[in-house]
């Protein structure tokens, strides 16, 4: 018994040593919001008021009398990763992008409220304020996922929908970033608010891509820097806790089946996340639907191809 309490005794003190030093060598604080907005704006940024955020969203192309085309991004990520389908479809029609809550330089919802219910609703206010009455809702892995969401709350406010690597159904992943994992240990997750190594993220963003040589060091210090954006780290934390421990009870995938506007779902044959054969439920359950698989491509074939990609949208909008 004495010599397990001395063994249990060691390995507390080696633990503890470890905690403390990568505390020291890792620790992050947050980056202020004014220096990320001098680098991660542009000309085209704009920030409106919603349930006591400030959220960061750009609006780009042609307006004409074209329905609008609404960017949802994944977890992790932001309006950013939409950039080549943006350059490739402004000169053909207006575009709506922005930071979800607990992403970008939106930041945290001050009532840490993630759920699908939040985002459908969110994204049902961002939409009336800007005057916008119907619209084309697109969304990669967590986006697509708020936008069937949307879907299936506002049918009538949606003309079409992509739906690019979706989350939604019951699924086992076959790799998971080593972030989402870290930020769901219940003892680790709390010191992940301030021991974030650069490697983490890196490994993440490799993790769903393909071909890990587009993961570019420029790409990396844009999902790193925004994650250090202050509340970024904790409502991130908040996000993979609560799908840690209530899943996708919530979502309402049963209705799915219910809506009836044509609808694009693009999926990478790579993606280790969200496999492909969620992909194909989704086209088994949706009525008027066109599934495009991109062979060699992962999680976010939007950003690890666009050119290729957005081919596929350019073809689905002139229907």
């Amino acid at each position: 018994m004495k010599l397990l309490i001395k063994a249990l005794k060691y390995l507390f003190i080696f633990i503890l040593t470890i905690i403390v030093g990568m505390s020291a060598l890792y620790w992050k604080s947050d980056i202020p919001l004014e220096t990320l907005k001098e680098k991660y704006t542009n000309s085209e940024s704009k920030f409106i008021e919603i349930d006591g955020m400030s959220v960061h969203y750009r609006v780009e192309g042609l307006a004409q009398d074209s329905i609008p085309l609404i960017l949802l991004h994944g977890t992790g990520a932001s309006l950013h990763t939409w950039d080549g389908w943006v350059n490739a479809l402004k000169t053909e029609r207006e575009i709506i992008r922005l930071d979800l809550p607990a992403y970008g330089l939106t930041g945290p919802n001050p009532t840490s409220d993630y759920s699908q219910e939040f985002y459908a609703s969110f994204i049902n206010d961002f939409l009336t304020k800007l005057g916008v009455k119907q619209c084309i809702i697109s969304g990669n892995s967590l986006g697509g996922s708020i936008a069937w969401n949307f879907a299936v709350k506002y049918p009538k406010k949606v003309s079409k929908m992509i739906l690019v690597d979706a989350g939604g159904y019951p699924m086992k992943s076959k790799s998971v970033p080593i972030a989402f994992q870290v930020a769901g240990w219940p003892l680790i997750k709390n010191l992940f608010k301030y021991v974030t190594p650069r490697s983490i993220v890196q490994k993440s963003v490799e993790n769903v891509y393909a071909d890990k040589s587009k993961v570019t060091e420029t790409l990396v210090d844009r999902y790193f820097e925004l994650s250090l954006r202050e509340g970024n780290r904790q409502a991130f934390i908040d996000r993979m806790s609560e799908f840690r421990n209530k899943g996708i009870i919530n979502i309402k995938t049963s209705q799915i089946k219910d809506l009836s506007m044509p609808t694009l779902i693009i999926w990478g044959d790579k993606d280790l996340l969200i496999p492909l054969e969620v992909g194909e439920k989704f086209h088994a359950d949706l009525p008027n639907d066109t599934l495009v698989v991109f062979k060699d491509l992962g999680h976010t074939p939007m950003e690890e191809d666009a050119a290729k990609t957005v081919a596929a949208v350019k073809d689905f909008l002139k229907r």
